[in-house]
């Protein structure tokens, strides 16, 4: 039989199977199309979302010398300035100028307090800073040779060193310097000799102690 000679309903008997094999075909794609952009949401929701705004944590101070065992925060008001380090308690002002602060004009001689290379003022007073504990200076004002001059302008007995060659090797000299200038505050008699006895602390092994005492003598005048 011709299948123009085919009835009606055995065209539609052969054509049902592919209708519905097509049919079928699209409900599958339908289904894993569905599934996969399901799947790509789920996957990339969370990154949709912005992340949470993390607060940035406090910055902490490091105070110097925090992690040496033993050490206590202190603070130590040096040449006007506020210095907030961590010392262990038998650290002497000495060392903790020269080895925490980095102020290394004040000198180490004999570290005994017999040469005054080591002096600075306390509370405009002179001390030997190897026979004195830093931990003790807190609250105080504390001079070195650095703090000495003003806005640019030198100490009167620096200038007067300068002038007079007080002077030589020049290890003893900032010692010197600051003895001299506590001695323009202090009761001394005004001959040469009454200077030296008022200087007789700081040692000078090149023997310029003429040229020194010129030097406190000049100072002195102008004061």
């Amino acid at each position: 039989m011709a299948k123009k000679d085919k009835s009606i309903i055995e065209i539609a008997e052969e054509e049902q199977p592919k209708q519905s094999e097509t049919s079928d075909r699209f409900t599958r794609r339908s289904f894993l199309t569905q599934l996969g952009t399901a799947s790509l949401a789920v996957t990339t929701a969370p990154l949709l979302h912005s992340a949470p705004v993390q607060e940035p944590e406090p910055v902490t101070e490091v105070i110097p010398g925090a992690d040496v065992p033993g050490a206590v925060p202190i603070v130590l008001n040096i040449n006007g300035k506020e210095h907030h380090i961590a010392l262990e308690p038998r650290v002497t002002l000495l060392d903790a100028l020269r080895e925490n602060l980095q102020l290394p004009g004040t000198k180490k001689g004999c570290d005994h307090g017999q040469c005054g290379a080591c002096t600075v003022h306390v509370n405009g007073r002179r001390v030997n800073s190897c026979l004195t504990f830093a931990i003790m200076h807190q609250g105080d004002k504390i001079t070195t040779i650095e703090g000495l001059a003003q806005d640019g302008e030198l100490h009167p007995v620096q200038a007067a060193f300068l002038e007079h060659d007080g002077f030589q090797c020049g290890y003893c000299t900032s010692g010197q310097i600051m003895s001299a200038a506590a001695l323009l505050k202090e009761p001394c008699g005004q001959d040469d000799a009454a200077v030296r006895e008022c200087m007789s602390g700081n040692i000078c092994r090149c023997g310029a102690y003429d040229n020194i005492v010129a030097a406190v003598q000049s100072a002195r005048r102008s004061a």
